[in-house]
Parts: structure tokens; C-alpha cells; sequence
């Protein structure tokens, strides 16, 4: 006799799951991406690309399998502040859950800084450090969005002691940046803020007062505080405060130890309850005859901080794209095993409709993110140009990629309907993660300020412009853009007539349209026939043609996963 109940309840254990039997996420996050690994594998030439893969193989495995538990319990066990100890002494110390010290592990052992600081890799790879540090900060962004933040401060702290701190200075904090192990690891910090102005810093107040050589006492409150337990601070002070303005601001490295040993006081007013990156510490801090080391002259101080806020800024723009690429991950899995109304929903028009603007998106924004980097390298490298345009793609990058990755998570996890809602799954984390990334290291509307200084103090814009015509020009298929192109121009160059008022609120929409024109660009320059099944619907979808008629022929299920390049 048969066993109705036994095959019940198999039929049932087959049938009534989320996900199909096929489902099984990616153990390598460097192995299944196939548009990171074709794009990064021709920056490099082969010595350079033998030296960084392991890393990168390495990291790809760490980020996908491990990485997840490790984010999502340290976010959930944010820092405490320890005011006092069991004496009453004050003690201001911040403790992490140790979930918090493995990632920072994790980050210290994938070569993060290695590759970048090390004095191998500056001997022997230095035209290219930027794209390996990225490469490898852009996997680690796929398993986790919080800790680079304090990873972003350390590797702007460490260029700002590179370019204008003493040799023994150099000699002695830079190999605690590239250390093997994670206990020798010296983090950064930019104490820039002040209650009283936010973004702008010419309104701040701190003072320092001088000494004895380059040593000044450090006095006054810093209201945003990010890696407030970092090993090196740079911090903004006012020598003279007759002077107003950025002109009377000076830049102290501050660190945890006085050179004779004791501790250099920083009183931790409190830890700031935030939306998102929760798992590392966000402070007020007063600072109180707090010993700070001048780098540079006095009064160039928001000059040199520029250096450190503009490679944040690109940092910003690489966990953007990086969470974004993850969170797209997530669903287009999802959507590959998840029946719906009798078939996969790949398989329905509309889910693939979707996808095809979100893979665009972040494909625009990939491309863009790492034209940006490529070119700060060469900028470092003596390429005049290259420093030139970097003044112009640096604000761009920051404010296109954060606000495209808010939208673009915000929809991944609206394709996974109620399951990318719950806190069990990564989506979530990377949200309220991604949220800051829009108003950290200089807000959009300070993005379209600084495009409009870029224009006026660099040839950024005539570069970017004589970019895109040579591109566009070359081939027959792009006479709309070449139009376009010329408006904008002609636009930006009444930028000259304009009152301020009308400048600013003229500025942003100008300044989106030219971004999107460059994205186009750069993605017809890049195009080869390994990279068409990603490239070419990317550019179509960009060129808004498919917006012009309410009749849309929606891609192929073979067409969306050749433009998502996900093994």
C-alpha cells in the first residue's frame, strides 16, 4: 500500500520553499564578477597584475562567505563609550564587539594598504596604486560598508603624513599603515567639523596655540567625529583667530601618545546614535590643550585637508558602487530561483525591465568611479592633465555614485518584495549603510559648489569636454550626444552672466546632464567585443531612445544576464 502521507510531505519539502533547488550563492565575489575582473585586468601590465591578483582572489573569497556574520553582528553591537573606570578615573574608552576587530583584521590581512603603502609596492608598482588599493577596498565594500569608513580616514591620513609630514615622521607612522598585523595597525581620523558651521569650516573655531617648533596646544570641540578611537588625527585648527575664513586654518596631525609617552587627552563628550554604519564609532569630542604637530605652513590648512577630503571622497564613491553592486547581486539571484505566477521572475517583462535600468545605472557609475581613479594615479604621477580633470571628476564620482546607490538599493530590495526587507538578509544593513553616503565628505548640493569652483580654477572642463567630442565625434551613432554636448557647453558658458542665486540653482541639473554625457562616453570608449553584452544595452538605455515611446520591446532573459556579467 502506498504511503500517501510520506509522499505528501515530500511533494510539500520540494514544492514549498522561496527559493528553487538551483539556488546557491557565490562562495568568490572576485571569481563570479566577470565586469570587475575583465575591466581591472586591463589596467594593469603583468608584473603589476601578478603582484595584486592573489590579493584579490584571496579578499573575493573572504567577502562572500565570511564577511556577512562578521557585519551584521558588529552592527547589531555597536561601540559603547567607557567613560570612567571602576577608580572614577576618566578613561574615554571605546569598546567594540570583537566581531568589530575581525573585520578590521580581514582588512589588514587582504592588502588593503600593502599594496598601496608598502615600500615594495611604491617601488615597484607605484603608477598604479590607487587602482590596487580600490580593487581591493571594492571587494572588501561588497561584504561589509561600515568599516571603510575608518579603513577611507586611514588611507587619507596616511597621504596627507606621505606628502607633508617630516621623514621621521614618515619613517615611523607609515609602516604601522601597511603593518601584516592587525595590532600594529595605526587608524586614521579628520576631526573637521564644528557645531557652528558643518561644511563650512571656514566658520569653525578650534584653536591652536604654538609651543615650540611644530608642536601647538589644541583647545575647542569637534561635533563629528568618524573613527573617534583612531591612532592619527588630523584636525583643523585656527592659529590666528584675527583671521577669518579657511585663510586662518592650520592642520595638526594629533595622535593617542605625547611624544614622552602619555596620553594626549581628548575627552569623548558622546557616541552618536546613527542611522547606518553603526558598527564603528561616530563622536563628540572636546579637545583640551590637546598636543597637535603642524603639517605644512601655517594657514594652508583647509588647502592640505583638501587632499585627504577629495580621496574620501573617491573612497565614497568605490563602497557606493561596491554596496550597490552587491545589493543588485543579491536580488538578481533571487529573481533567478523564485517562482512566481508559474515561472521565474527573471522571466516576467517587467521585473526584467527594471533590472535593465538598475544594471545601467550602476554600470554608468562603475565606469565613471574608476575613470576617476585611473586618473587621480596619473595625477600623482605627474600627468598635469590628469590633475586637472581629477578637480572636475572628483565632486562628479561622489555625487552621482551615492545618489544612485540609495535609489538602486532602495529597488533591489523592492525586487525581493518582503524577504529584502527583513533584517536577516544583507539588504537592509546596506541601506541605512548607504544612506550616509550622500551627506558624508561634502553633501550633493557642496558637490555642485565645488564643480562650479572646478570650472573656474582648473582646464578640468575643457579637458572633460574635449574628451567626450573626439568620442562622440568618431562614430556615427552618437549625433544626439554631440548636440547635447554643445548645448551644455553653451549653457555653462552663461554661467558667466549670471547672478549667483541663478548660477547655483541653474548649476545642478547642467552639471547631471554633462555627467550623464561623459558616462555614455567613457562607456563607448571602453567597449570591446568581450565587454558588448554589458556595454552596448548600457549605452542604448543611457541614450534614453526606449523613453521616447510608451512601446518598450523589453530585453531577453539572456540579454539581462549578459548585462549583469554574474558567474
Amino acid at each position: 500500500m502506498k504511503n500517501t502521507a510520506s509522499s505528501h510531505s515530500s511533494k510539500t519539502e520540494r514544492s514549498n520553499r522561496v527559493l528553487d533547488n538551483q539556488y546557491q550563492p557565490s562562495k568568490d565575489f572576485w571569481e563570479s564578477d566577470l565586469i570587475l575582473s575583465f575591466f581591472l585586468k586591463k589596467e594593469f601590465p603583468e608584473e603589476t597584475w601578478n603582484y595584486l591578483q592573489p590579493f584579490l582572489s584571496q579578499l573575493g573569497k573572504t567577502a562572500a562567505t565570511i564577511m556577512d556574520e562578521l557585519s551584521l553582528t558588529a552592527d547589531k553591537h555597536g561601540p559603547v563609550l567607557k567613560k570612567r573606570n571602576h577608580l572614577g578615573e576618566t578613561v574615554n574608552e571605546i569598546v567594540f564587539h570583537p566581531y568589530y576587530n575581525e573585520l578590521l583584521k580581514i582588512a589588514v590581512e587582504s592588502g588593503l594598504f600593502k599594496v598601496k603603502w608598502s615600500i615594495e609596492a611604491r617601488k615597484n608598482h607605484g603608477d598604479y596604486l590607487h587602482r590596487m588599493g580600490f580593487g581591493l577596498a571594492f571587494l572588501y565594500g561588497m561584504g561589509d560598508a561600515s568599516v571603510p569608513c575608518p579603513l577611507c580616514m586611514t588611507d587619507g591620513a596616511a597621504r596627507l603624513i606621505d606628502r607633508y609630514g617630516r621623514d621621521e615622521d614618515k619613517g615611523r607612522l607609515l609602516p604601522h599603515i601597511y603593518a601584516d598585523l592587525v595590532e600594529e595597525l595605526y587608524t586614521g581620523a579628520m576631526f573637521l567639523t564644528e557645531k557652528i558651521g558643518g561644511s563650512d569650516v571656514g566658520a569653525n573655531l578650534v584653536e591652536a596655540n604654538h609651543q615650540e617648533g611644530d608642536y601647538y596646544l589644541l583647545n575647542g570641540e569637534k561635533w563629528f567625529c568618524s573613527n573617534a578611537n583612531a591612532d592619527l588625527i588630523l584636525v583643523l585648527a585656527r592659529t590666528k583667530p584675527e583671521i577669518e575664513g579657511t585663510k586662518g586654518l592650520s592642520i595638526f596631525l594629533v595622535e593617542r601618545q605625547k611624544p614622552d609617552g602619555t596620553t594626549n587627552e581628548m575627552d569623548v563628550i558622546r557616541l552618536k546614535e546613527k542611522l547606518g554604519v553603526r558598527s564603528m564609532a561616530s563622536a563628540e569630542i572636546l579637545l583640551t590643550d590637546t598636543l597637535g604637530k603642524r603639517l605644512g605652513k601655517e594657514g594652508e590648512g583647509f588647502k592640505i585637508m583638501t587632499d585627504m577630503i577629495n580621496l574620501s571622497r573617491l573612497w565614497n564613491a568605490v563602497i557606493a558602487i561596491s554596496s550597490y553592486r552587491r545589493c543588485l547581486v543579491e536580488a538578481y539571484q533571487f529573481l533567478s530561483h523564485r517562482q512566481t505566477f508559474g515561472k521565474k521572475a527573471l522571466e516576467h517583462a517587467l521585473v526584467r525591465t527594471k533590472l535593465e535600468e538598475l544594471i545601467a545605472n550602476y554600470l554608468a557609475d562603475f565606469y565613471l568611479t574608476w575613470k576617476t581613479i585611473r586618473t587621480l594615479d596619473e595625477g600623482d604621477n605627474g600627468n598635469e592633465k590628469s590633475r586637472e580633470l581629477v578637480r572636475i571628476l572628483t565632486p562628479m564620482v561622489k555625487k552621482k555614485t551615492a545618489e544612485t546607490a540609495v535609489y538602486g538599493i532602495r529597488e533591489s530590495m523592492e525586487l525581493m518584495g518582503g524577504l529584502g526587507y527583513i533584517e536577516d538578509t544583507v539588504i537592509p544593513k546596506f541601506m541605512r549603510d548607504t544612506l550616509v553616503l550622500p551627506i558624508w565628505e561634502g553633501a550633493g548640493n557642496i558637490m555642485v559648489l565645488d564643480m562650479l569652483r572646478a570650472i573656474r580654477k582648473s582646464d578640468g572642463l575643457s579637458i572633460l569636454y574635449s574628451e567626450m567630442y573626439k568620442i562622440f565625434n568618431e562614430s556615427g551613432k552618437f549625433e544626439d550626444e554631440l548636440n547635447k554636448l554643445e548645448n551644455l557647453m553653451g549653457a555653462i558658458e552663461n554661467f558667466k552672466e549670471m547672478d549667483q542665486d541663478s548660477l547655483e540653482a541653474s548649476a545642478k541639473g547642467i552639471f547631471e546632464d554633462l555627467t550623464r554625457l561623459y558616462q555614455i562616453a567613457l562607456l563607448k570608449k571602453a567597449m570591446v567585443q568581450e565587454n558588448e553584452p554589458w556595454i552596448l544595452p548600457t549605452i542604448e538605455y543611457l541614450q534614453g531612445r526606449k523613453k521616447e515611446s510608451h512601446l518598450i520591446s523589453p530585453l531577453s532573459v539572456q540579454q539581462v544576464k549578459g548585462m549583469m556579467g554574474w558567474r
